[in-house]
C-alpha cells in the first residue's frame, strides 16, 4: 500500500520514493535535529524501535499463516526471518549520532516473537474479514514495551 505519492526533500519533490530510503532520510533529519537541539546532560530522548507486522507466516515457518487466529508466541528467542530492514536503518542512523542523547527501546525482536499479540479477528474492515497485523491491541506486547521504558527510567534515576 502507498499512503503518499510525493515526498519533498529540501526544494526537491520526488514521486514514488522507496519507502525505506524515505524512512532513512526522515530519521537522519530527526537525528540531526536531536544533536543540534538536545543537551544530553539535561535531557534524554527515547526512540522506540520498529513494531513488526505478522502478515507473512513464512517468516516464522508457517507458509499459509498470518496473525489471524494465532494463539501462541513463536517458540524460542530468535525470529526465523531476522530483523525487518527498517530496524537496521534505525540502528545505523542512531550509531552515526555523535551524542549520547538517544536511548533505543529495541522492541523489535520481542514483538516479532508475539505473532499472537495482534487483534486478529477484531481488526480490519468490518464485514470484509481483513486482518490488521500492524496494531497491538491485546494486552501483553505494548505492556512489555512500557515495562522496558520504566526499567530504564528507574535504573537511570538511582
Amino acid at each position: 500500500m502507498q499512503p503518499w505519492d510525493y515526498i519533498q526533500i529540501g526544494d526537491k519533490v520526488l514521486k514514488d520514493m522507496d519507502r525505506l530510503v524515505a524512512f532513512r532520510e526522515g530519521l537522519t533529519t530527526w537525528s540531526k535535529w536531536i544533536q543540534s537541539n538536545i543537551d544530553p546532560t539535561t535531557s534524554k530522548v527515547f526512540f522506540q524501535g520498529i513494531s513488526p507486522t505478522h502478515y507473512k507466516g513464512e517468516e516464522w515457518k508457517e507458509p499459509k499463516a498470518t496473525c489471524k487466529g494465532q494463539t501462541e508466541p513463536i517458540k524460542g528467542s530468535v525470529y526465523p526471518a531476522g530483523l525487518p530492514p527498517a530496524a537496521t536503518v534505525v540502528k545505523e542512523v542512531l550509531a552515526k549520532m555523535s551524542t549520547e542523547a538517544v536511548t533505543l527501546l529495541d522492541i523489535t525482536t520481542l514483538s516479532q516473537l508475539r505473532k499472537d499479540g495482534h487483534p486478529s479477528r477484531y481488526g480490519g474492515i468490518r464485514g470484509k474479514g481483513n486482518i490488521d497485523c500492524s496494531h497491538w491491541c491485546l494486552a501483553g506486547v505494548p505492556d512489555t514495551w512500557n515495562e522496558i521504558l520504566n526499567a530504564i527510567l528507574v535504573a537511570n534515576s538511582v
